[in-house]
């Protein structure tokens, strides 16, 4: 029962690595090079099919007619796409005799599109999860084979939530790719009144805007914190990254974007509802430091307004 994994990321190689210990029939895998400039901080999909001794490729397109050409070779009956970043077409999604199946990172049919993790964070949503379904030529709209639910916490963040969906990724094939194989799983079709798509996010999505509650920029600086391009804002036209941030309450009548005293020695930021204390940040180029020894360092006085725009 040939298998064609398409892959790429924590969750990518979450993916493959539980279908080969399953050991299913895994003829090819297809998954990208690293960009140039991107920081790569998850395990590599490639290295571990060639450990494996799993055939890969590479292709600029995965719908070009030599990638086509590669998987129609191994005659696969299922096809699977794991964090895959490029859309299949119709004559790819054809080409396996049991079906195309995408493993998304929410709770399906909310969530749809790019960045999932990261969306999710900005939202403050306390739950999530992952639903395996049936490619079709819309985005994450085929039906459902299965869910699995995954807890935010409070303290998540992009990277340990990937961590858990990631986790997650091997409990849920564990328990479907055999009643795939066995033909017994289910498909049910997805509600689409119900969906929300959401679309990519860029490096200038970080951009704090201090008129918000300061538990909305908290969600932010969580959704983007490192490994991914971080939220920022602008003071005395510099650009500050902040990597951590907590909610404090203290009542006050400040601009948004006032620094205020804080008795405790931190950095608290007046914003559109409520006090946001400044824990973990950088200048732009510069080294990380608590917000304290930050506020030492750059003489960082009570009454200061950061830039109306980030720069």
């Amino acid at each position: 029962m040939p298998v064609v994994v398409c892959a790429y990321g924590e969750v990518g190689h979450a993916g493959l690595a539980e279908l080969l210990d399953l050991g299913a029939d895994v003829a090819l895998v297809v998954t990208h090079a690293d960009a140039p400039g991107e920081k790569i901080w998850f395990r590599s999909v490639a290295e571990l099919a060639r450990a494996a001794g799993v055939p890969t490729i590479m292709p600029d397109d995965v719908n070009a007619d030599d990638a086509v050409a590669a998987i129609a070779a191994v005659h696969p009956d299922f096809l699977f796409s794991f964090y895959f970043r490029q859309m299949m077409k119709p004559r790819v999604l054809a080409l396996p005799s049991r079906g195309a199946f995408n493993l998304h990172g929410s709770l399906l049919p909310r969530y749809r599109g790019r960045a999932p993790v990261n969306w999710v964070l900005v939202h403050g949503e306390t739950e999530t999860g992952l639903t395996l379904h049936e490619m079709d030529a819309k985005p994450d709209h085929g039906a459902i084979v299965a869910q699995r639910r995954v807890a935010i916490a409070r303290d998540d963040t992009a990277l340990t939530l990937t961590r858990k969906l990631a986790a997650a990724a091997r409990l849920l094939l564990r328990e479907t790719y055999p009643a795939l194989a066995a033909g017994t799983a289910p498909r049910l079709e997805q509600d689409h009144t119900t969906s929300s798509y959401f679309g990519g996010r860029r490096p200038a999505d970080g951009a704090i805007d201090w008129t918000r509650p300061a538990e909305a920029i908290r969600n932010l600086v969580r959704a983007v914190t490192d490994p991914w391009p971080g939220a920022f804002a602008s003071l005395r036209g510099r650009k500050l990254f902040v990597w951590a941030a907590e909610v404090r309450g203290v009542t006050t009548a400040a601009a948004p974007g006032t620094v205020l005293a804080s008795p405790e020695g931190g950095v608290l930021v007046a914003t559109g509802e409520g006090a946001l204390e400044l824990v973990d940040v950088s200048w732009d180029g510069g080294a990380r430091a608590s917000g304290a020894a930050w506020a030492r360092s750059a003489a960082i006085a009570a009454g200061e307004r950061f830039d109306a725009t980030a720069v």
